[in-house]
């Protein structure tokens, strides 16, 4: 088992202290990262090891703890190991997470038991080229977006979809997701909520001045290209907020299905649309159907 945290939270710290304590009783094996082996305190029995390839070998599971920002760390190692991420929400939302902070013991208990199913997110592929030339590539679960780098300028960018132009204008950047990012960066901009099972990719703008400057969803094969306009200001590229490129005058973006899916740990079978009712806290009051 490999256990992620965000160990400048004392709430972390203490989930971490719980956690480890009921797998070690329960003979299950714990890693984690020797940058995060400190602040835990060096728990005895759990192995510590260097970041790389190499520590996730032999690891059944990634259990990460803490907001949106540490479990897209955790979305890394889950694909960097091939193996899947099984999140504690420490944070406000937390889509991507599966328990909250009360349910450690239920987590414990579910993860000694082996009973979880893993579901496959869709990730994508990003391209950048500067007169044709692959200069940056990347990745992203939610999102690649494209954002200007000057705060007092717009910056001037072309969409395309498949090698056709389909418009240009004026913004503060342009948000490409997959279903799973449909409910982060770009739900934030404007765009629509997309079920995790619809697989298909989203254009999004962000603040555009331009008459028809609306959310686009597309087939999953597609791909999606966002340019930035020779004699405008730079812009920058960000992957799931995490990874971040300078975009020159005439760079191109090319974003498509990702080869390598990111896996998670599923404990609840229940549908989405709970999901959503849960993490934003929707109003449903006078539903007259069954609400379970």
């Amino acid at each position: 088992m490999f256990l992620l945290a965000h160990t400048g939270r004392e709430a972390a710290l203490k989930s971490v202290e719980c956690l480890v304590e009921g797998l070690l009783k329960a003979s299950i094996g714990i890693r984690v990262l020797a940058t995060e082996a400190p602040d835990m305190g060096y728990p005895e029995g759990v192995e510590v090891v260097q970041s790389g390839p190499a520590a996730g070998e032999g690891c059944e599971l990634i259990l990460v703890l803490g907001g949106d920002g540490t479990l897209l760390r955790g979305a890394e190692l889950a694909r960097e190991f091939g193996v899947p991420m099984l999140g504690v929400n420490l944070g406000r939302v937390g889509f991507l997470a599966e328990a909250e902070r009360d349910d450690l013991q239920k987590v414990v208990d579910r993860v000694v038991a082996q009973d979880y199913e893993v579901e496959q997110r869709m990730t994508i592929d990003v391209v950048v080229r500067e007169d044709g030339r692959v200069v940056h590539t990347d990745w992203a679960l939610n999102e690649a977006s494209v954002e200007k780098q000057a705060r007092e300028r717009m910056l001037e960018l072309i969409m395309g979809v498949d090698g056709r132009p389909v418009s240009s204008f004026g913004c503060d950047g342009v948000v490409c997701a997959t279903p799973t990012g449909s409910t982060a960066y770009a739900f934030s901009a404007g765009g629509p909520v997309v079920w995790p099972e619809v697989e298909a990719l989203l254009m999004v703008p962000i603040s555009a001045h331009a008459l028809f400057a609306r959310p686009l969803v597309t087939s999953p094969d597609s791909v999606l290209e966002v340019q930035v306009q020779p004699g405008t200001s730079h812009g920058v590229l960000w992957c799931d907020g995490r990874r971040t490129y300078e975009l020159p005058p005439g760079a191109r973006i090319e974003v498509r299905r990702g080869h390598n899916p990111v896996l998670l740990a599923r404990l609840h079978r229940a549908p989405f649309s709970k999901r959503l009712v849960t993490k934003f806290q929707l109003p449903v009051t006078g539903w007259r159907g069954n609400a379970e």
